[in-house]
Parts: C-alpha cells; sequence; structure tokens
C-alpha cells in the first residue's frame, strides 16, 4: 500500500525522503486510492445518488467508485477489527458480549462538501452485510438556540466553537458510546436558521457518523473530554480557501433562487437580491464568519485526522491521506 501510493504521488523522487515530507500521512493520488477498492461492490445507483447530493455539488458515480467505495471498505474493516477488540476485552473480564457502535468524526469548511460525504459514507457503509444500522448525526441542532445565541451577542459567530452547547453533543456521544437503549437527537432547520423543538431518536446503531465544522477539536483546560475523544476514525475534508469561498459565493447564489425565496426562510431578505449584490453579500459573510472560523477554529484540527480527503477547484477529491498506524 505505502508503495502504491509514494510511486504514484511521487514519481521519480526518493520515497523515503517522500515519506518523510508527508509526516505521518500516507499519500495517494486519486488513481492509486481506486485501486485499494478491490472486489468491493457498487451498490448505489444514480438515483441514489442525487438523493445524497448537496447544493451545487457534482458527485459522478466514477468519484463514488475511486474515492468512496475505498473508504468504506478501509471503515468495514477498521470497524470489524473493533468489534474484534471489544469482544476480547469482554472475554477477559468474563463478561456477555456488549454493542458498542463504532462512531466516525467528519469536519471540514462550511461549503466544502462534508455533508454530502457523510450522506455517501452513510449510504454506502449501511449496504455492507455486518452494519446495517448507520446513523448520521450533524452538530447544527447543538447549536445554541438563536434567542440564546442573541442574548449573548453570538449571533455573528454562529458556527464557532462557543455558539455550540458541547456539554450537550458530549452527553449525547458518551451516552450512545455506552450503548444506551434510546438516545434523544436534537433537530435544525436550515430554512428557519434555528434549532427546532424536536428531536430525533437513536436506538443502538452499528455505526454513527457525527459530521460538522469542529467536531476534531480537542478538550482545553476548562473540558478535560471532548466529543472527539469518543471517535473510533476520523476524516477531514479539505480544499484551498480560495476554491472553498468559491464555493460557498455559488452555493449562495443558488439558495438566492431557491431556499431562501421561501417565505419562512431566515434569509428571504436576500432572495431579491440582484448578481452583484448577493455576490458581494456573500463574500462579505464569509470574510467576516466563515473564513475567519475556518483559520482559527477547524483548519488546525485537520492533522488530528485519520484521513482527510483534499479536494481539488473542481470539487472533486484529488487527494486522499491516509493516517500510519
Amino acid at each position: 500500500m505505502t508503495d502504491v501510493a509514494l510511486r504514484s504521488t511521487h514519481p521519480g523522487g526518493d520515497e523515503e525522503d517522500d515519506a518523510l515530507a508527508d509526516g505521518p500521512y500516507v499519500t495517494f493520488d486519486a488513481t492509486s486510492w481506486s485501486e485499494l477498492r478491490a472486489a468491493t461492490p457498487l451498490t448505489l445507483s444514480e438515483a441514489d445518488l442525487e438523493q445524497l447530493r448537496g447544493i451545487n455539488e457534482h458527485v459522478s458515480l466514477d468519484e463514488v467508485s475511486k474515492i468512496y467505495l475505498p473508504l468504506s471498505r478501509l471503515l468495514n474493516l477498521y470497524v470489524n477489527a473493533t468489534k474484534e477488540l471489544y469482544r476480547a476485552t469482554d472475554t477477559f473480564l468474563g463478561e456477555l458480549p456488549a454493542k458498542v457502535p463504532y462512531i466516525i468524526g467528519l469536519a471540514g469548511s462550511v461549503a466544502v462538501g462534508k455533508s454530502t460525504t457523510a450522506r455517501i459514507l452513510q449510504a454506502l457503509l449501511g449496504r455492507w452485510p455486518d452494519h446495517p444500522r448507520v446513523e448520521l448525526i450533524t452538530t447544527d441542532g447543538f447549536l445554541h438556540p438563536n434567542a440564546v445565541l442573541m442574548e449573548r451577542g453570538l449571533m455573528d459567530r454562529k458556527g464557532f466553537p462557543e455558539s455550540y452547547d458541547t456539554k450537550r453533543l458530549l452527553k449525547v456521544v458518551s451516552e450512545i458510546k455506552s450503548g444506551a437503549p434510546k438516545v434523544e437527537i436534537p433537530l435544525y432547520s436550515h430554512l428557519v436558521y434555528d434549532v427546532l423543538d424536536e428531536v430525533n431518536l437513536v436506538s443502538q446503531p452499528d455505526i454513527v457518523i457525527v459530521e460538522g465544522l469542529n467536531v476534531l477539536q480537542a478538550g482545553g483546560l476548562d473540558e478535560p473530554a471532548f466529543v472527539s475523544d469518543y471517535f473510533d476514525f476520523t476524516i477531514y475534508v479539505d480544499a484551498e480557501e480560495d476554491h472553498i469561498r468559491h464555493w460557498y459565493m455559488d452555493r449562495f447564489l443558488t439558495l438566492r433562487e431557491t431556499a431562501f425565496s421561501d417565505p419562512r426562510s431566515f434569509f428571504r431578505r436576500y432572495a431579491e437580491l440582484d448578481d452583484q449584490t448577493a455576490r458581494s453579500t456573500a463574500l462579505g459573510i464569509w470574510d467576516a464568519i466563515n473564513g475567519p472560523n475556518l483559520s482559527r477554529n477547524i483548519l488546525p484540527t485537520r492533522e488530528r485526522a485519520d484521513l482527510i480527503l483534499v479536494k481539488g477547484p473542481d470539487h472533486h477529491v484529488s487527494e486522499v491521506k491516509l493516517r500510519r498506524l
């Protein structure tokens, strides 16, 4: 595996020097990574994928086969190996085997495509015979309600770490990991831009994907534990900030013509903007909120990930970086 990756990523170079340059990661280009799919069957149809794509994302079945199928195979191997480890511990302690869900943390910037990545992985992993129950939890539901954010002067910092109810998120993930029979997950509406008075019940799944901007952060002095402590595997969706900013602007323009035009939308005031004003508004929001959050809080967690999906300007994954165990 390592030899294939290094040859494809650094043609003609010294493999040992290149390995050291990559630090703790083995880097694959898309072609070399696709070879690790082995005989994993493609279980998604074009109709399935259409339901999983995010706004202005053009993930194809070919990219699913090359990038996400090998990743689902790797995760399937890790899930089964972790189950065996838990069984060994239970045998040693003389206890009945407990069902412990495998938890995957997935992070990345606004507009980088992490939600689509999470949904594709959920669909693929749920079709492996050993773990049909795969739950997806987004941390949006753990944002403080708008009323609380306004009271604390944090509405312009929504998505920053301090805007989340991290204690509630930690409690929920801890309960899931401990095998609680039913755990309540708060829900969020992007239409009204607020937490709802509704919950989703999670009941002892095989795998849980926790997706959010800041899920790879570690606890500080005031928080000796953090949600990332409960993850078995972590993924970061990465791209150059210039590309993400462009994708954010494109998404804003699309939403202006779709969701923003809904009378219930929190952003209804943006629906009538002309193109030039809409672009300047989107860039202003990026420069004031999303860009600073990326540089200060999200990007610094990238090196904590077990695997990094690197996207090029076309929104497709061009490299995969896998941490050496």
